[in-house]
């Protein structure tokens, strides 16, 4: 029984470190093609499908652009609570023995490596993908900001949802009456 929860932990950490690596490798090729490449700074809005547009936006704060910091004592903190949650994240994901839980954890981490890189090289992350519809925009994100979104979803669905009926819970509640 032991070899398989470490077994199922050595998977989910692998789970979990090639989402990341992958989801860091993504985000920070698509931020260096869009600031060196395309140079989408250069061109301004470009529309990429009648719903997609490419346009560069520095985001000194947070998600959806709160907390604003102008300052390098600002960006210092929020360079600094990058640190600790990818600490916490990483423990975690270390700690995990689910694959489903390491994938949305690699996610997360992933993204906030990315965007970690990026307000350490830059002093801001580089946003640049708009959604639109209908007179609608929503916030310019990038792939680090998508990847964060998606695996708190996952999480919140793991955490709510799914571990009510998953393997690991049936086995450990199962019991053979006699």
């Amino acid at each position: 029984m032991a070899v398989c929860a470490v077994g199922g932990v050595r998977g989910a950490l692998r789970t979990g470190i090639l989402t990341a690596a992958l989801t860091l490798a993504a985000d920070q090729i698509t931020k260096l093609w869009v600031l060196f490449g395309y140079e989408i700074a250069d061109r301004g809005r470009v529309q990429v499908l009648p719903f997609i547009d490419f346009v560069m936006v520095w985001n000194r704060g947070v998600s959806y652009g709160m907390f604003q910091q102008e300052t390098t004592l600002g960006r210092l903190v929020l360079l600094a609570v990058t640190v600790a949650a990818v600490v916490f994240l990483s423990v975690w994901m270390a700690r995990e023995s689910s694959r489903f839980t390491s994938f949305g954890l690699g996610l997360v981490l992933g993204g906030a490596i990315g965007n970690g890189i990026d307000r350490a090289a830059y002093g801001a992350v580089a946003d640049f993908v708009l959604l639109h519809a209908g007179g609608f925009e929503w916030y310019v994100f990038n792939i680090a900001d998508a990847a964060i979104v998606v695996g708190a979803a996952l999480l919140l669905y793991g955490a709510f949802w799914r571990g009510n009926g998953s393997a690991e819970a049936k086995t450990s509640t199962t019991r053979i009456e006699g």
